[in-house]
């Protein structure tokens, strides 16, 4: 998209400011949505990182006095459906099937029953639902949108959206709870690497990036090159104290970071190997939002 040739510096620099400022303010909830529409925390993140370098590259082109919140929303769902479709994981249901349904508008008693169970439900349980419903679902019972901005951001009638949210709601009631995968072991690099940061021997840590190592922070450029990178380290031994223990997340091993002394966890960071060096760290201080819905599993004891 180009940009409005009638949009003059300043105005242009104002609404950047602004739709900076706007975009901040909603990652939470844009991640919230984002997370459970794909199913995952982790995911959700590259959802929003890839929507907003996608929402800056473009912002020269919104006409004056367009509402941001559900332009960025409207962004994000189209990120995460470029997401579903890349994974083949994308399904669809026939608008007609259900709109026979009662109507469901009226908030009640029930109604902030419903709202609060959907909230608790395991995030991976959304993505057995058809996208349509999820979305539904998701916009109105976690993040607490009107019908009528639903339908308008789906781009539905308010009566489709009203019988995605009974059917999906129907759904998500029918999914057992019940989880049975028992965490695996940790692997030798996280052990090694939580044993080394706890230990707080950063140029210990730093040996272990490979040459071309990146790391992806939200609200922070990527960097890249063990130079660079190794700065990460740094910047933590100025911190307060933190401490990291490794634990599984959506099959994927992650290190939790908590606050010392004995803090809960606050986030997570999550490295991938290459040989026994690092190749990507992904860190998640400026992202706790992220833990909203993970479903952490502690590493098994060796």
């Amino acid at each position: 998209m180009t940009e409005d040739p009638a949009l003059g510096a300043a105005e242009r620099k104002t609404l950047l400011a602004d739709l900076a400022r706007e975009a901040d303010a909603l990652r939470p909830q844009l991640h919230r949505y984002a997370a459970r529409l794909v199913g995952s925390v982790i995911d959700g993140e590259d959802v929003i990182q890839d929507a907003f370098a996608r929402v800056f590259a473009t912002a020269g082109s919104i006409p004056p006095g367009t509402p941001l919140r559900p332009w960025l929303f409207r962004i994000v769902h189209n990120r995460a459906m470029d997401a579903l479709r890349q994974r083949s994981t994308r399904r669809s249901e026939p608008l007609e099937m259900a709109f026979d349904l009662a109507d469901i508008s009226a908030a009640g008693p029930e109604d902030a029953l419903i709202r609060r169970d959907t909230v608790r439900v395991a995030l991976g349980h959304f993505a057995e639902l058809p996208v349509p419903q999820r979305s539904a679902v998701i916009l109105k019972d976690v993040l607490g949108e009107s019908l009528a901005d639903i339908a308008a951001l789906l781009d539905l009638s308010v009566d489709a959206v009203k019988a995605h949210l009974s059917r999906g709601r129907a759904r998500l009631r029918a999914i057992s709870d019940v989880r049975s995968e028992v965490a695996p072991s940790p692997s030798p690099e996280a052990l090694n690497f939580a044993a080394l940061f706890n230990a707080q021997d950063w140029d210990a840590l730093r040996r272990l990036l490979a040459e071309d190592v990146r790391l992806r922070q939200a609200r922070r450029p990527e960097i890249s090159g063990a130079a660079d990178v190794g700065r990460f380290f740094t910047y933590y031994a100025g911190y307060p104290l933190v401490r990291v223990e490794p634990a599984w997340l959506e099959g994927r091993e992650i290190l939790l970071v908590s606050a010392e002394p004995s803090g809960g966890p606050a986030y997570f960071m999550l490295l991938e190997w290459r040989g026994q060096k690092i190749s990507l760290i992904r860190d998640h201080r400026y992202a706790t939002y992220v833990m909203d819905g993970a479903d952490v599993m502690p590493a098994a004891s060796r």
